[in-house]
C-alpha cells in the first residue's frame, strides 16, 4: 500500500486539479502589521454560522484583526479548499476540513503543525475527546482541532409515531426502521428522510454505514473493489426502495440541511444522520424541541453502525497570517468559546463531540439531556478500524482514507442518484461504480 504522502498527489490529479505539488512554506506574514484580515472557509452548518455570529468577541480582544467568513455548501467547500491547499494558492488563512482530509494533508506537509501551539496549559489539549483527536494526528503531530465531532443517530418525532401507534427501540434494526417508516408515511408527512444528494460526503456518509452493516464495503483487504458485491447491492437496493416507498420527495436534492429543516417542520417522521443535528433540534427556537426521540444507528449484521466524523479548523502551511490564524483556531475550539456559546446562544448549541469538559458541565447536561448521553455513548462505541463485518485496510467509517476516494465516491454517488431517480437500476449503477472504484484500489497496490 502506498503511503498517504506519496498517494495524495495521484488522488488530486484524478480530480483534475492543476499543480499537484505540495504547498509551499509561508510564515507569519501579515501578523506583524497593525491590521490583519483572516479569511476563513467553512461549511454552511448551524454550528459554523454560530461561530460567525460570535467572532466579534475575538476581534474585540485583538484590535485590528478582522475575520471574514466564506460560507459554502459542503461539496463546494471540499472542492474549493482542496484546490486552494493543494496548489498553495493562499486564499484562506483558516480552513474547515473533515477528518478524512486532515491525516492525508498533514502527512503531505500542507497543514501547519499545531502540536506546540496547543500545548499550553490554558488550552488543555488533553480535554479533547480522544477518538476525535486521534483522527487528526499523524506521527504524534496534530494538524487540526475539532470544532465539533459527531457520530450518527436515528432521530424521530415521538408525536407522529405515537399517533400511528408504533414505536422504536433504542437499538433498532434497519428492517424495524423501514417497517415504521412505511407505517407512518402519508401524503403530508414522509416516513423517513435520507440523504440522496450526490457526493461522497453527502449521500455516502449515511449510505456507507448502511452498506457496512449489511456486510459490504468499498474494498477488501487486497484493495479489490467490492462495489457490485451482493452485500453492497443489497444495501443500496434497500436504501433506494425505502426512499421510494417512504422517503421525502425529490431525495436527490436532500442532504443534511434539507433533512434537518424537514424534521423541524414536521414534514418527515424520522431521519438518520449526524448526531450534531440534535443540538439544533433541541434549541430554544426549534418547533420540535422536546418532541424528538434518539436511537443508535440502525443495524443489520453489526452491533453498531454509527459513523465517526469531525469538522475541524486547520491552518494551511502557506497562510499569510499564520500566527494570528492559529490564535483564532485556539479561541474557536477553547473551553472559553464553549462557555460563550452557552451564555450567548444557548447551552444546547455548544459544539458537541469535541471536549470532555462540555459533557461535565451541569448547564450543558441540563440543556442537552435529551441527546448528550447517547451522543457521547455512540462516539465512544464506534470502531473506525473495523466498522463493518469484514476487516478493511484503512481507518475510517463512512469514507476510505485514500486520496482517490473523493473522486470515486463522488462518481459512484452520482450513479446511485440516477438509480434513486429511476434513470437506471441499482445493479447497473453499481456495475459501473465497480470499474471506477477499482481504479482507486489499483492505485494502492
Amino acid at each position: 500500500m502506498k503511503s498517504v504522502s506519496t498517494a495524495v498527489g495521484a488522488g488530486l490529479c484524478v480530480m483534475a486539479l492543476a499543480a499537484c505539488g505540495a504547498a509551499g512554506g509561508g510564515g507569519g506574514g501579515g501578523d506583524g502589521s497593525k491590521n490583519v484580515t483572516l479569511t476563513l472557509a467553512t461549511v454552511n452548518n448551524g454550528q459554523m454560522k454560530d461561530m460567525e455570529k460570535l467572532k466579534g468577541t475575538f476581534e474585540k480582544a485583538h484590535p485590528g484583526v478582522t475575520v471574514n467568513f466564506q460560507v459554502m455548501e459542503e461539496g463546494d467547500l471540499r472542492s474549493t479548499v482542496t484546490a486552494d491547499v493543494a496548489n498553495a494558492a493562499g486564499q484562506y488563512d483558516i480552513v474547515t476540513v473533515g477528518s478524512y482530509e486532515v491525516p492525508q494533508w498533514g502527512a503531505n506537509g500542507w497543514l501547519t503543525d499545531l502540536t506546540e501551539p496547543l500545548s499550553d496549559a490554558a488550552y488543555d489539549v488533553d480535554d479533547l475527546l480522544p477518538p476525535v483527536r486521534q483522527m487528526l494526528t499523524v506521527d504524534d503531530k496534530q494538524y487540526a482541532v475539532p470544532f465539533y465531532g459527531e457520530s450518527s443517530l436515528l432521530m424521530y418525532n415521538k408525536d407522529i409515531l405515537d399517533a400511528a401507534g408504533v414505536s422504536l427501540s433504542d437499538r433498532p434494526t434497519w428492517q424495524e426502521v423501514a417497517d415504521v417508516a412505511r407505517a407512518v408515511n402519508s401524503s403530508d408527512t414522509a416516513g423517513i428522510c435520507l440523504r440522496g444528494k450526490p457526493g461522497w460526503g453527502d449521500m455516502f456518509a449515511p449510505l456507507t454505514t448502511v452498506v457496512q452493516t449489511f456486510g459490504g464495503n468499498w474494498y477488501d483487504m487486497d484493495w479489490n473493489a467490492q462495489v457490485n458485491s451482493p452485500e453492497f447491492v443489497e444495501a443500496v437496493t434497500f436504501y433506494t426502495d425505502l426512499l421510494a416507498d417512504a422517503g421525502e420527495a425529490d431525495p436527490v436534492s436532500y442532504s443534511f440541511n434539507e433533512c434537518l429543516t424537514a424534521l423541524k417542520n414536521g414534514k418527515v417522521a424520522m431521519w438518520y444522520d449526524a448526531s450534531v443535528a440534535a443540538s439544533m433540534l433541541e434549541a430554544d427556537d426549534s418547533p420540535v424541541k422536546g418532541k424528538i426521540g434518539y436511537s443508535h444507528a440502525p443495524v443489520v449484521k453489526t452491533e453498531e453502525a454509527g459513523w465517526l466524523w469531525s469538522w475541524n479548523l486547520a491552518v494551511p502551511k502557506n497562510s499569510k497570517n499564520k500566527d494570528m490564524a492559529v490564535e483564532f483556531v485556539k479561541w474557536a475550539t477553547s473551553k472559553e468559546y464553549h462557555n460563550l456559546v452557552g451564555e450567548e446562544l444557548g447551552w444546547s448549541l455548544v459544539p458537541p463531540g469535541a471536549r470532555t469538559s462540555t459533557y461535565e458541565n451541569p448547564k450543558y447536561q441540563e440543556a442537552a439531556a435529551a441527546f448528550a448521553p447517547i451522543t457521547l455513548e455512540v462516539i465512544n462505541s464506534v470502531d473506525p478500524t473495523h466498522p463493518g463485518v469484514n476487516p478493511q485496510p484503512w481507518v475510517g467509517v463512512q469514507y476510505v482514507t485514500i486520496p482517490e476516494f473523493q473522486d470515486v465516491g463522488n462518481q459512484v454517488s452520482q450513479l446511485v442518484a440516477d438509480a434513486i431517480a429511476g434513470r437506471s437500476t441499482v445493479q447497473e449503477a453499481l456495475d459501473k461504480g465497480q470499474e471506477i472504484a477499482q481504479r482507486g484500489g489499483d492505485a494502492q497496490k
